[in-house]
């Protein structure tokens, strides 16, 4: 049997090309194009989360690459972790419209994402597969 290995970066680029294209792209579009009503607000933390992640996409691939764990990040991990930096940031952007975001809460949140991701990890760590 042939043992797991963390993916290359490169097999990232048309994930991180197309969630970089749509997520950038729309919040130019949206930011150009209307008036900031409810649904294009709803539109614009979406957009958000897509730029984001497509944007620390290629970092965390190559982040899991440099420095495998064990077991090895697959696509799905390395995916999630650079969802939760996505999620991050439109939390960050919706706590900052409601002027409710200061450091200590975004210090808070940026240590409650890394604890859940940690658990993730070690839960898979702890997997039994014979």
């Amino acid at each position: 049997m042939i043992p797991a290995r963390t993916p290359s970066p490169l097999s990232f680029l048309p994930s991180t090309v197309l969630f970089m294209g749509v997520g950038w792209g729309g919040l130019l579009a949206l930011l150009n194009a209307t008036e900031p009503t409810l649904w294009p607000r709803w539109l614009f933390f979406f957009l958000v989360v897509v730029a984001v992640t497509g944007t620390t996409l290629p970092v965390t691939a190559f982040i899991n690459y440099r420095f495998p764990g064990e077991p090895p990040a697959t696509v799905r991990v390395i995916l999630r972790q650079a969802l939760w930096a996505g999620v991050f940031a439109g939390t960050l952007a919706w706590l900052r419209v409601g002027q409710v975001l200061n450091a200590a809460l975004a210090l808070l949140l940026a240590a409650a994402f890394f604890a859940i991701e940690w658990f993730l990890r070690l839960r898979e760590r702890a997997r039994w597969e014979p």
